[in-house]
């Protein structure tokens, strides 16, 4: 919005006029999720994704779908240039169990437009930029020395309490049941729980969190 610095833009589609630039780095669920929306809108939208297998899958679908969605490599090269022209920038990057890459550097949001908005979904695992840091829902937002308007509020989801509760919910309360029923036996049967087992008996159970608390000493698989 304007009164916030912002560049006055609409993600919705107006006759005559020039649709927004959406910028989404990483292909993921929420990258993916956030590109239909965007596109939906009628925004220019451009999701860079490392993984090529994923970009294959992702030109298949989304591709196939929205002619107003690019896809491509991100690379520092594809970074560097579209970040420059965007007017939001949706960063969605997650790396399991371990802290997000730092891969939009201060260099580039420098050289970002006046009034564009980056939204750091990756701020609960730290941020996929340099210049993030956690906001909340009551000060929601910050800018940048050239006036770039970060919104990077941990727990997004909590905007929604309702809905995201009942989603989480649903996801969990299977694998709370097994664990209530069998205890560690369930993580024992089923590979995919014992993924989510980040310490056992005394010691980090999940090598990534292990290394970027610099626990590696202690870790031991499970």
């Amino acid at each position: 919005k304007r009164q916030y610095g912002g560049r006055g833009m609409t993600l919705g589609e107006i006759t005559g006029v020039f649709p927004a630039n959406i910028v989404i780095v990483g292909g993921g669920i929420v990258g993916t999720k956030a590109a239909r929306t965007a596109a939906g809108m009628g925004a220019h939208v451009v999701v860079l994704e490392k993984n090529l297998e994923r970009i294959g899958a992702l030109k298949n679908d989304l591709g196939a779908r929205y002619a107003n969605i690019e896809i491509m490599e991100s690379t520092g090269e594809t970074l560097s240039n579209f970040t420059r022209d965007a007017d939001v920038l949706i960063g969605a990057v997650l790396v399991k169990g371990a802290a997000a890459p730092k891969i939009v550097t201060r260099e580039m949001i420098a050289n970002m437009k006046k009034g564009a908005v980056v939204v750091d979904i990756a701020i609960d695992q730290g941020g996929c930029t340099e210049f993030s840091h956690a906001t909340t829902h009551s000060d929601p937002i910050f800018y940048s020395e050239n006036g770039v308007i970060f919104y990077c509020v941990a727990n997004m989801p909590g905007q929604a309490p309702l809905q995201s509760t009942y989603a989480l919910t649903n996801a969990t309360l299977p694998y709370i049941l097994k664990l209530a029923n069998e205890s560690i036996e369930a993580l024992r049967k089923d590979p995919g729980f014992a993924c989510g087992l980040n310490t056992y008996e005394g010691h980090v159970a999940y090598k990534q969190v292990a290394e970027d608390l610099n626990l590696l000493d202690n870790y031991k698989e499970f």
